[in-house]
């Protein structure tokens, strides 16, 4: 296999690995300090979500728009496919092997996984194709340079709405506005953090990656702005 096609598979590997677990932390909540915020409320499955704009955003830098665009029409598959799954697992009987609690785990665990992953695909459509399009605009715009422009620039709105379309979908009606208003300013805060955060990150994998870029230039995937 071509080092060209091996990376767009470890990159997507990573994406879709990091949206599954996502959609399934989704209930689990820790408390943690916040800069601006102080003690803020964050689900688990905030911790590996953001790992998906860095690699759209690399496969953006390297494969170009139409590789991005694919993958997160692939992580819908995926998310519609898990959903199936965990429904017909609620309805399955339970084997005579194990004991009737198990049912009752399983549900406690994945019993509001449909609306979880509803909400998060809802979130996650708009956000990544946001994500994809504002970063070719940057690249466009700056001519190819600045890489830490259109790494941040195009997370910082496609973060917001991600966080303030999951986090309302999720939990309207059922926490009050306040809290609802609360998670998503605190959930968006560590999102940013963590896209600053991971700029060396994408910085390194250009770098590294450079030869997949240019073949990727020369086969006519990524235009340049005149």
């Amino acid at each position: 296999m071509r080092r060209y096609d091996f990376v767009f598979l470890v990159l997507s590997g990573i994406f879709l690995s990091s949206l599954v677990i996502s959609n399934t932390l989704v209930f689990k909540f820790f408390d943690i300090y916040l800069p601006f915020v102080g003690i803020a409320t964050l689900s688990v499955g905030i911790l590996p979500y953001p790992v998906t704009f860095l690699c759209t955003d690399l496969i953006s830098e390297l494969y170009g728009q139409k590789r991005a665009d694919s993958l997160v029409i692939t992580g819908l598959v995926v998310s519609l496919y898990m959903m199936l799954i965990l429904q017909i697992g609620r309805v399955v009987p339970l084997s005579h092997l194990q004991d009737a609690p198990i049912q009752e785990h399983y549900l406690a665990v994945f019993g509001q996984s449909t609306r979880a992953i509803f909400a998060s695909m809802v979130a996650y459509l708009f956000a990544q194709f946001i994500d994809v399009r504002l970063y070719h605009f940057w690249r466009r715009v700056t001519k190819g340079k600045h890489l830490w422009l259109r790494n941040n620039a195009s997370t910082m709105l496609s973060q917001l709405v991600d966080t303030a379309a999951v986090v309302t979908i999720l939990f309207y009606g059922v926490w009050t506005t306040e809290q609802i208003i609360n998670v998503i300013i605190a959930g968006y805060i560590f999102k940013l953090i963590v896209a600053l955060c991971d700029t060396p990150l994408m910085y390194l994998g250009a770098r590294i990656f450079r030869d997949i870029e240019a073949e990727s230039r020369s086969n006519g995937l990524i235009h340049e702005a005149a």
